[in-house]
């Protein structure tokens, strides 16, 4: 009886063990609130009585304003599912899985989709972490530590700019040099796509700290071969290819964090008709070559000091994109920002930044876009896990006028009018 009552225990405590060496977390984000913005700017839309105005080529001038119930102002609303598995030696699996989530959707599609990270890997102690899936890069991984304003979803961020939000959508924001025909191009406009988020198909690899250094490298390749290729006469192959590059530096010491990143995407794509029409395409005015064939190189810099009061931000960041098929179609964002966050009391924190820039788009006979930015907020904190939040954010951009009507023979006076925005939030987050 003993002897069955001590095999039972041994059996119970192996059980135990066994599942102590795995787990499985489940987090997320909830965030609703009060969302405002404001929008002058261009439609989006073709207005021919506009032909003729270097002011405004091809595009109706707008005033829009939004105020209404919202969500994921501070932080996007997401459900995810984190695990770990010990192997033993120091070497652990390990996995996640995230969906963002729309508290406020009105279907099921809209309120679960699975549009995040997604992916498995290893780690070993005293080296690092290697993953394979849909995940961060580089950039975002190191933006994320060294942004004052948390990287919020609000207009005014100079270096993680979007779209103005609003309870039912986004609104345009300045379309690129392909606007005189009401066609935004899929490159870059000055406010918007700063850089790139999340890779899918990518192997990263995350170094343990040594010296108070931590190394981030990233690639992703997505290829398939284009049986209607169309271009064999040019020598170039018939093999559609997207490529991703990244790496990253976070150094620590003390008080001081510096920060570098770089990323570049590669994509060829020898069967889109982006390249075999190329100069029509860009005759036409339209955005077919930036799409398929292109080279996007983006870089970040940034350095943060905690004074103990206050913890002080700076931002520097860079993006080009240039067409495969011609060199001389291009489309540049530069922005540096400077900001501050610090503890009011307690639990109260607000932060404040400002930024400005300029962008260029279809290369260097388009003129200048300059843009200005700004965001202030703060954070009243209920617990470790509950918040209240209000917080603003402006841009104001300038316009490129480039002098002379936009004529669809010699692409000529292509140009964009100038705009400006704001958005304001006040709203509740819950994380878990």
């Amino acid at each position: 009886m003993k002897k069955s009552l001590l095999a039972f225990a041994a059996i119970g405590a192996f059980a135990s063990a066994a599942q102590a060496q795995s787990s499985v977390t489940v987090y997320g984000i909830l965030d609703v609130g009060y969302v405002g913005s404001t929008y002058r700017g261009t439609s989006g839309t073709a207005n021919a009585s506009s032909v003729g105005n270097p002011a405004q080529v091809g595009n109706a001038l707008t005033n829009q304003t939004m105020n209404a119930i919202g969500q994921s102002a501070e932080s996007t609303s997401r459900l995810g599912f984190r695990g770990t598995e010990d192997l033993g030696g120091g070497t652990s699996a390990i996995f996640t899985v995230e969906t963002a989530l729309n508290p406020n959707g009105a279907s099921a599609s809209s309120g679960f989709q699975f549009n995040r990270q997604a992916f498995v890997g290893l780690s070993k102690k005293g080296m690092g972490t290697v993953s394979v899936g849909n995940q961060y890069l580089p950039i975002f991984d190191l933006a994320a530590q060294t942004d004052a304003a948390g990287l919020n979803n609000l207009v005014g961020n100079a270096i993680y700019s979007g779209s103005l939000q609003s309870s039912t959508g986004t609104y345009d924001q300045g379309l690129g040099p392909w606007n005189g025909q009401g066609t935004a191009n899929s490159g870059l406009t000055a406010m918007n796509s700063a850089f790139v988020t999340r890779a899918s198909n990518q192997v990263k690899f995350v170094s343990d700290t040594f010296a108070g250094i931590q190394a981030t490298l990233s690639y992703a390749n997505s290829s398939s071969t284009a049986s209607g290729a169309t271009v064999t006469s040019t020598g170039q192959s018939n093999t559609a290819n997207n490529t991703v590059a990244g790496a990253g530096l976070n150094y620590k010491f003390q008080k001081l964090q510096v920060v570098a990143a770089y990323q570049a995407f590669r994509a060829w794509d020898p069967a889109a008709a982006a390249y075999t029409t190329a100069a029509a395409t860009i005759a036409n005015g339209t955005a077919g070559s930036f799409g398929s064939n292109n080279n996007d190189a983006q870089s970040y810099a940034a350095a943060t000091y905690d004074f103990g009061i206050l913890k002080a931000y700076a931002q520097f960041g860079n993006r080009k994109v240039v067409s495969v098929v011609d060199s001389g179609i291009s489309s540049t964002r530069t922005a540096s920002q400077i900001g501050v966050r610090g503890n009011i009391t307690p639990v109260i924190t607000a932060y404040a930044t400002t930024g400005m820039g300029n962008s260029t788009q279809y290369g260097a006979s388009i003129p200048k876009q300059n843009f200005r930015m700004m965001q202030i907020g703060s954070d009243y904190y209920l617990s470790k896990r509950t918040n209240l939040y209000v917080a603003y954010g402006s841009f104001n951009q300038s316009g490129n006028g480039s002098g002379v009507a936009y004529s669809a023979t010699t692409a000529a006076g292509l140009g964009t009018v100038g705009t400006s925005g704001a958005n304001y939030a006040a709203g509740i987050r819950h994380t878990f």
